[in-house]
């Protein structure tokens, strides 16, 4: 892949991005062999939310266009990741967008948090409205670099709700490596008032 510039990715890097094709899993996302109402991923878990989509597979060109994005600061990356969702993730049939809350210390550390950005993009695209649904309840430990138990462990109580939330809402964040933050997030949203939970993200981990 071409370097990331300014948040450009050139026309064939673009196109050899690897989409994640269905069928996929009705619940989590996940790609399957046949269409599944919950796949190996998800089965046997308690889910907060009613579903999960992805436009890409998070594999080494899509973690350079991440990384550039949340590391380096191209802020400009976000309009792409949005387009790149618009073209393969229905549109939700939701109230409103709200988003993952940051971190507190990487959010002063960045000077502005991808998820956030990420569905303001989304919004505009989608005329829907972007709402502060779910705050930080604590600190946790980055979930790089741990194993799917402890980014469960992890962020369990992690989050609660900002405010009241409608009852449809998409949720929305960078990418999603096990569930464990977004249904983290999810069950925030609920105990705020949503009942029905949709997340989109910009990329998603396939085992």
């Amino acid at each position: 892949m071409c370097r990331v510039a300014d948040g450009y990715v050139c026309d064939p890097c673009r196109g050899a991005l690897p989409r994640i094709p269905p069928p996929l899993c009705d619940r989590c996302g996940a790609p399957t062999a046949w269409p599944v109402a919950r796949c190996a991923e998800c089965a046997g878990r308690r889910l907060a939310f009613a579903s999960a989509r992805a436009a890409l597979m998070y594999e080494d060109g899509v973690r350079a266009v991440v990384a550039a994005w949340k590391e380096r600061g191209l802020r400009r990356v976000a309009a792409l990741a949005a387009e790149l969702v618009v073209e393969s993730v229905p549109r939700p049939e939701a109230a409103a967008l709200t988003f993952v809350p940051p971190d507190r210390d990487r959010n002063l550390r960045r000077g502005y948090h991808p998820a956030e950005r990420l569905a303001h993009e989304l919004g505009e695209r989608w005329e829907l409205p972007v709402e502060s649904l779910v705050t930080r309840a604590g600190s946790s430990r980055r979930q790089r670099g741990l194993s799917r138990d402890d980014r469960r462990r992890n962020v369990r109580g992690a989050f609660a709700p900002a405010r009241p939330a409608p009852t449809r809402v998409a949720l929305v964040d960078d990418v999603y490596t096990s569930g464990a933050t977004a249904n983290a997030a999810a069950s925030a949203l609920r105990k705020g008032g949503a009942r029905d939970i949709d997340v989109v993200t910009f990329a998603r981990a396939v085992r």
